[in-house]
This record gives structure tokens, sequence and C-alpha cells, in this order.
């Protein structure tokens, strides 16, 4: 089993309404073929307080979440039938799952790899072999991203500040006026930071796959945006990576 050892009796402490406050309990979809992996996923995480769910192939993942749709998925890329990198972009395509967290679990080390699985639609990745509380963490930390509760108050990322509720944009206290468009792809970069974005995933996210948009419209905004949010002195934190796309980052590199 490709897992750092670990056993059961972990001794977690986190509180789950540290993860969401109120409300039922998150359930995560396990998709995972390899049945002692997906049993000790079930245990530390139903020790954490969440409703598990698995599934052992591609298909049945698919099943599994139109039957009842998760909170977030734990994806194993190396699965039976359809492949992890698959059931990812399926559920990208879908209206009803394409903001559906997911977290690429892979035995795959090479970074190319990783962009594929982040480029396909998954909001993180973690290699195998793991240590469990480190993808504990991870699934914590991207279930408060992505709750509801959370988008609907404010966000930071640097020196800049997002309130959803009052859709206010604020950059070392100046304020900063963004047209619709421009705030909908900061929301959308500012949830998901230090993350590369083609073209295309953002036009999927932020315009909706349904709607027909050149890609190029994507560079434009994007130049409104830098426009707005960087001042005098002030760093560029839209970064663009060449043949990529563009990332919310403090890095130039």
């Amino acid at each position: 089993m490709n897992i750092s050892p670990q056993t059961p009796s972990t001794g977690f402490t986190t509180p789950l309404n540290d993860v969401v406050a109120g409300g039922a309990r998150p359930l995560v979809l396990v998709v995972e073929d390899e049945a002692a992996l997906a049993t000790m996923l079930r245990y530390n995480l139903e020790k954490q307080g969440y409703r598990v769910e698995e599934a052992a192939d591609g298909q049945e993942a698919l099943l599994r979440v139109a039957e009842a749709k998760p909170d977030l998925v734990l994806l194993d890329w190396m699965l039976p039938t359809l492949s992890g990198i698959e059931v990812c972009r399926q559920l990208r395509r879908r209206p009803a799952t394409r903001e559906l967290p997911i977290i690429m679990v892979t035995a795959r080390t090479e970074d190319q790899d990783a962009v594929r699985g982040l480029n396909t639609g998954a909001d993180d990745y973690i290699t195998k072999p793991f240590n469990m509380e480190a993808l504990l963490a991870r699934v914590r930390a991207l279930l408060r991203r992505t709750s509801p509760v959370t988008n609907k108050g404010t966000v930071n990322f640097h020196d800049l500040v997002m309130d959803l509720s009052a859709h206010r944009v604020q950059r070392n206290g100046r304020a900063v006026h963004l047209g619709p468009t421009e705030f909908r792809l900061l929301e959308f970069f500012i949830q998901h930071p230090r993350r590369v974005f083609s073209r295309e995933e953002l036009l999927d996210a932020v315009w909706g796959a349904d709607i027909h948009v050149e890609p190029r419209t994507v560079d434009v905004h994007i130049r409104r945006l830098r426009k707005s949010i960087n001042g005098p002195g002030e760093i560029d934190i839209v970064r663009t990576v060449r043949a990529a796309g563009y990332a919310l980052d403090t890095d130039p590199i």
C-alpha cells in the first residue's frame, strides 16, 4: 500500500466545526481501487466527523456523484475502467459538479503530471506515499475555502482584501474599483491562489462553459484587472506563465 505508516489510532483532534460551521456533516467520496487504502481513508475521515462514501473505479465514481453529490472527492489517478483524470474532466464539464472540490491522489511525482491533474480541474493533489495528517489538513483547507459561509465573507491574499458580500476590494487600504467580470475573475483567483489556470479554464470558471467567448477575451480582462489592482510601487500579483496561463501569485518566478 503506497502510504506512509499510519495506524488507525491517529489521534487527530481537529474539530469538524473548524471545517464547516453548522449544517450536515460534509460528505467525502473516496475513489480508490486499493481496498486497504480505501479502508484506512474511510476510518480516518469518519474519525474526523465526515460522512464517507466509496467507489472502486471511475464509472462507479460518476454514478455515486450523480446519486448524491458529495462535498469533496478524493480521487485516485490510476483507476480501472476510467482514469481519475477522465473522471475529473467529466465532473468539470457538468454544471452541477463544475465547482465540486476535488483532491487528486497520485503516485505520479513528475511536475508535468501534477500540472496536468490541476489543469484538468483538480483543486489540489497529493502524492503517494503520503502522511494521513497532511491529507486531512488538505481536506479541511479545501472545504473551508469552498464552503458557502467562507465565500460570503472576506477573503485575503497578500495585501489584497475582497469583501464578497459588499462587492468591495481594497489593496493596502485603498479602494479598488472593478467591473463585474474583473471582480469574478479576481474572486476565482483569490479562492485558488498560486495555481496556474489556462485561458480555457478561466473561461469555463468565470464566463461559463455554455457561453462562447474567444480565449483572447481573457487577456483583455487580465490587463484590466492588473491595471486596477496594481498601484504605484506595488508588485504585480497577477503572474503570467508563458504557454500555460495566469495565476494570483507574489512570486514572479
